[in-house]
């Protein structure tokens, strides 16, 4: 079987180090939004604002991170940044304690997050691909979607009740220090690391900057994919704060109960990401992307159908899990396309540019739609942006083009 092919112990520490951060940030799945309701009694527009601005920021202090983290040892950054999470985290605990928990707080630690993130990301994807073998990249990327998803629908309902328990800040405790045993497991791996190739004299010229998006935007298949990436992430996840205020405040829904509504559908994630390697064998990547890519997007319009009570919960649950099945299928295999895609010496770029065209896309569109949630009110909100959701295919591929690039790829690697 494919998925359980044998990736080697480097890969294992990577693995169980992602598999910690995963499982600690599933604890606090939410607990910005939820803490900023609960605690500083925020509004629809704090509330998107809490979720947009933080991670604007965060992209935008990323930008120059890029040409820096592409210049290094991956292992170093990967162990940077989660120290710097680590510690930025710790704050919240340490500041509510005082009573001195404020919304720009949150705000700071939002944006401060969301940059190590990316920049977490742009190392550990360059460090994954001169980890294993070229035929393992789906594999690999297979098995991180399918603990992301497992992380989601066990960590939100424990944090949930562990929130009911001993405070609303317990989670962000959970998910601090799952930043900090992280960094020790990557710390834990051995071996020399490959010198990067890229010195520092040419990640100096201003142009470095953007080399990760003239990557991928001279690549047609990729231009496409990324375009779709960017608004279908951003609208599904503009729901997200719009959902905490229905859920939470209009419809009168126990903390408990809005975990689980989440919780319960990522366990759709371990069927889409285990059935990604024997889909492609089956149909072709090129299938995925535009049938299943597809697919992500038609559910979403069913969160405006949400009432109270068992019905108001299943209709959550059902819409979820269409999406998350679709999306933990569909996103492994785009994850290993574009580091097939991306020479070596481009990686970090690339994908540094990848996360901040997402966390951009997710910023604005979540901005816009708490800004229209105010206006007219959550239910709305969410009408508009499942009808947005459904224009999105048009952005997918048509033809798989990949293999004009493959010559000038393998020069260039």
């Amino acid at each position: 079987m494919v998925g359980r092919r044998r990736l080697g112990r480097k890969f294992g520490w990577l693995w169980a180090s992602y598999a910690v951060s995963a499982y600690g940030s599933g604890l606090g799945f939410g607990a910005l939004p939820l803490i900023a309701v609960l605690v500083l009694h925020a509004g629809p527009a704090q509330v998107s604002a809490l979720s947009a601005v933080g991670p604007a920021v965060g992209a935008l202090i990323a930008v120059p991170l890029a040409p820096w983290v592409e210049s290094r040892p991956k292992r170093p950054v990967m162990i940077m940044m989660d120290l710097a999470r680590f510690a930025v985290m710790a704050t919240i605990p340490v500041a509510y304690a005082f009573g001195r928990l404020g919304f720009v707080q949150l705000l700071v630690v939002s944006a401060v997050v969301a940059a190590a993130k990316i920049a977490f990301s742009a190392a550990g994807g360059a460090y994954l691909k001169a980890l294993v073998r070229p035929d393992d990249l789906l594999v690999a990327n297979a098995r991180f979607e399918s603990t992301n998803w497992s992380s989601i629908a066990i960590g939100p309902p424990l944090g949930g009740a562990a929130i009911g328990v001993f405070g609303p800040v317990t989670t962000v405790v959970a998910d601090a220090l799952s930043y900090l045993l992280s960094a020790l497991g990557i710390t834990a791996i051995r071996g020399q690391e490959e010198a990067p190739r890229t010195t520092d004299r040419n990640l100096v010229r201003p142009g470095a900057l953007l080399d990760g998006w003239r990557h991928i935007m001279g690549h047609p298949v990729l231009r496409s994919l990324y375009l779709n990436q960017m608004l279908v992430a951003g609208l599904i996840m503009a729901t997200e704060p719009l959902l905490a205020v229905l859920l939470l405040r209009r419809l009168g829904f126990p903390p408990w109960q809005y975990a689980l509504a989440f919780a319960v559908p990522c366990l759709g994630g371990l069927i889409g990401s285990r059935l990604a390697g024997r889909v492609v064998a089956r149909f072709g990547r090129q299938w995925v992307f535009r049938i299943v890519g597809s697919l992500r997007a038609v559910w979403l319009i069913g969160l405006a159908f949400v009432r109270p009570g068992v019905v108001g919960l299943v209709t959550v649950m059902a819409v979820e899990l269409a999406i998350i099945i679709n999306m933990s299928l569909y996103s492994p295999v785009l994850a290993t396309y574009r580091l097939e895609q991306t020479p070596k010496h481009l990686v970090a770029r690339t994908l540094t540019a990848w996360s901040i065209g997402s966390q951009a896309s997710i910023a604005v569109l979540t901005a816009l739609a708490g800004l229209l949630a105010d206006a007219t009110g959550p239910r709305t909100a969410l009408t508009v942006t499942g009808l947005l959701v459904l224009a999105t295919p048009l952005l997918l591929p048509r033809q798989d083009r990949t293999a004009q690039h493959e010559p000038e790829l393998s020069r260039s690697q």
